[in-house]
């Protein structure tokens, strides 16, 4: 008699290393006998894998607990898991807040699924939020080698040790700690064996990895040297952790992509004491003249925080003038969101209405040089690698040396092909191109 697999529906929030920690999470639970299913309807377990960053992503969370609720009652057996910095960040009080709720587990623990959706189907409900001692990565074995995308996220580095007044990970996601080299590269291998070409290496300070001596440079190298690996990106990345060998890395390492994506907050001194950055606005945009040294066609994004407690309009002037020096290709911009727990959150704000108006004006000039990067594309032959197919018949879709997305009219196109192509058009958040060869 063939039992039928339980199903898992797992819905992620947030940042690329929750995509990550998801697909690991199905992967933990696949011994069970779980598979993923796409809806949420048709799920034994749901598990909504949360980001704590700002606070309408939180409540966000809430919300889709609400809606969870009419499946619950229908299927009193269905179990209902909140996973990653929420669960890390709330706790017990989750279930306190919603009581369909069966299962909060942290992002350090989830190596533990398996021992807590055994005590789930015994009818306990669980939370873990420990951080605990043992490696999760190591707990948890060697990938399934499942076939892949030709792109894929690889997480090599947790935890925070800056302590941004304004930022919860170091509460959530603990400490700085690298993963072992020699097991990222065995896991990137696996990958490129599943047939990806293209890794992301994640971390919440990747440029902080330190598991080997060399540092993120020298694991950059190491991974070079894998035979179907043809693209390296990484990110995030804190400007104090940019050292001289990873500057270097991008004018040499051929596979390492030119783009770099490169957080400062803000552009003012005041501000970013303020913010405990650490690093000055003409430090940062020193850092920058030395990347584009190294790296000149290098494309750089950024995020920006507006309405921090005591910006003034003179700070937010000074921002301004820091994106018109740097000439960002891209950036990520928020209003400040106060996180209960970090020291910025009991400083009085701007009033919303003046931080609206200051964010509304940011995302215009950024979004101005972002077009402006896209525009002086156009003309240039840059290699694409196809993701997808495309909206059109007969179209190809995937992303540029520099993260840009790409469609290519290319019928006999494949998922996972790595073609050249010259640019021909711009729209606003992506680029057309025609194959070359």
């Amino acid at each position: 008699m063939t039992t039928s697999p339980r199903r898992v529906f797992i819905k992620t929030y947030g940042c690329q290393m929750n995509v990550y920690d998801s697909e690991r999470m199905a992967e933990t639970l696949a011994p069970q006998g779980y598979v993923r299913t796409d809806t949420a309807e048709d799920a034994d377990l749901v598990l909504l894998n949360t980001c704590h960053i700002r606070e309408k992503a939180a409540e966000k969370v809430y919300s889709d607990l609400g809606r969870l609720k009419p499946l619950k009652e229908a299927n009193p057996d269905l179990r209902i898991g909140v996973a990653g910095c929420v669960a890390q960040a709330e706790g017990e009080e989750i279930l306190r807040r919603m009581p369909l709720v069966d299962l909060v587990v942290g992002p350090q623990s989830y190596h533990r699924l398996p021992a807590m959706e055994a005590a789930l189907r015994e009818g306990r409900k669980v939370v873990d939020t420990d951080m605990p001692l043992e490696d999760k990565f190591t707990a948890m074995g060697p990938r399934p080698r499942a076939a892949r995308g030709p792109a894929a996220f690889l997480t090599v580095q947790e935890g925070c040790d800056k302590f941004c007044a304004f930022c919860v990970v170091p509460y959530t996601r603990g400490a700085e700690v690298s993963r072992p080299a020699d097991r990222i590269l065995a896991e990137a291998r696996n990958l490129v064996d599943a047939g990806v070409r293209d890794i992301t290496l994640l971390g919440q300070n990747v440029n902080a990895w330190h598991g080997e001596p060399g540092g993120l440079a020298a694991l950059i190298a190491a991974l070079a040297r894998i035979d179907g690996l043809d693209r390296i990106r990484y990110t995030t990345s804190h400007p104090n952790d940019m050292d001289d060998a990873l500057i270097a890395a991008h004018g040499s390492e051929t596979k390492l992509m030119p783009y770099l994506h490169l957080p400062v907050q803000s552009g003012s001194d005041r501000i970013l004491r303020a913010m405990n950055r650490r690093h000055t606005a003409d430090q940062y945009l020193r850092l920058v003249d030395r990347i584009r040294a190294a790296r000149p066609d290098i494309l750089l994004s950024s995020d920006f925080i507006v309405g921090f407690p005591g910006e003034t309009d003179e700070d937010f002037e000074a921002t301004l003038a820091l994106i018109r020096a740097a000439g960002f290709g891209a950036a990520f911009s928020f209003r400040y969101s106060p996180r209960p727990g970090t020291p910025a959150a009991e400083r009085p704000a701007p009033a919303p209405d003046v931080a609206d108006d200051r964010l509304q004006r940011l995302q215009a000039l950024v979004t101005a040089g972002q077009r402006a990067a896209q525009d002086a594309m156009v003309g240039r032959e840059v290699g694409v690698l196809y993701e997808r197919a495309g909206r059109l018949p007969g179209q190809m879709a995937g992303k540029s040396d520099h993260l840009h997305a790409v469609h290519v009219p290319d019928a006999s196109g494949q998922i996972g092909e790595l073609v050249r192509v010259r640019i021909t058009g711009s729209a606003p958040n992506s680029l057309s191109g025609l194959r070359l060869g």
